[in-house]
């Protein structure tokens, strides 16, 4: 079995649309993809989101805005989220007669859309959060373990320099592993997360 280091530095892009617009310039409108990934490449919370996306495998077009810098934010990405973070999913609903669009300006809220099925996904949004009763429960196990221990821990290792109890809890996450991913056979949002 892999170990979450290994696993946490394998993940791989492999079918997003490319961005075909300069995200400064453009605005979100009823001409646009259902689903958008508006985020910034660096960020590791948004990278989470970014591969819930991939393994739910539903088109998307990403449009990266800059964290910090000159320009700063564009005004219409203000007008999505004014907190300003990232990601934010849009996804429009061309279905629906008023075009709407359902805004997520959240990681983990992605990650609940995905796994809920509030954004549908082409590769059975029960697998994303487990197939069984109990790969479902493991997986949010591991969502509250990432959010509230490795996420802490990890950042008190950086400010810090407190690398022996991070190293410490990844081995014991380590020990929890069941299968090539976290919860078994098949990613989740689980891995997604971590």
């Amino acid at each position: 079995l892999p170990s979450i280091t290994t696993f946490l530095h394998d993940k791989r892009q492999h079918h997003v649309m490319p961005n075909r617009s300069s995200p400064r310039s453009s605005t979100i409108n009823d001409n646009q993809p259902e689903l958008q990934l508006i985020t910034n490449k660096r960020c590791p919370f948004a990278q989470k989101a970014w591969i819930a996306l991939e393994a739910s495998k539903l088109p998307y077009q990403m449009r990266e805005v800059s964290l910090y810098g000159a320009g700063g934010k564009p005004d219409w990405f203000w007008k999505l989220n004014p907190k300003g973070t990232v990601p934010v999913v849009v996804v429009n609903d061309a279905s629906s007669s008023n075009q709407r669009q359902q805004v997520l300006a959240d990681s983990e809220l992605i990650l609940e859309a995905l796994g809920d099925g509030r954004i549908a996904c082409n590769n059975n949004e029960a697998a994303l959060s487990g197939r069984t009763g109990d790969e479902k429960k493991r997986v949010q196990q591991w969502r509250d373990l990432v959010s509230q221990q490795l996420i802490p821990i990890g950042k008190s290792a950086v400010l810090a320099g407190s690398m022996p109890k991070l190293r410490s809890l990844l081995r014991e996450m380590n020990n929890l592993v069941t299968g090539p991913y976290l919860v078994g056979g098949e990613i989740t949002l689980a891995d997604c997360a971590a």
